[in-house]
């Protein structure tokens, strides 16, 4: 399952997280400070997935824990993005915030928020 895809295939499903930053949202590809003229969203995966919940002796999910940070040089517009990403990950994938860093340097603002959330096997069929 590559949560990555999953992720980013949703976040462009929304309308305004497309208009301000569809060129550059990005995996583990993190920008130069002088780079970030327009918002950036980094999707960053702090691990590949812990198998839970069974039946019959068979995993039947996976836990992710994911990181999505938003970078821009506006802090109202690092704040609705990543509201909008909070709000995409909550109703379209079911993955609940936890805590994360925000941070201001060189005139960018960082909001890196984690989600935790759990997807069923897509493989079920191949058992």
């Amino acid at each position: 399952m590559d949560i990555l895809s999953i992720v980013y295939s949703h976040l462009i499903a929304n309308e305004f997280i497309k208009s301000k930053a569809f060129e550059r949202i990005k995996y583990y590809e993190y920008p130069e400070t002088g780079d970030v003229d327009n918002p950036f969203i980094i999707i960053d995966p702090f691990d590949d997935g812990e198998p839970i919940d069974f039946a019959d002796n068979t995993w039947i999910k996976i836990d992710f824990l994911i990181q999505v940070e938003v970078w821009s040089r506006n802090r109202l517009e690092t704040l609705n993005l990543a509201n909008a990403i909070r709000d995409v990950m909550w109703n379209t994938i079911g993955f609940k915030q936890r805590a994360g860093p925000n941070e201001y340097a060189d005139g960018v603002f960082r909001d890196a928020r984690r989600y935790r959330g759990s997807l069923y096997r897509e493989d079920f069929k191949n058992l």
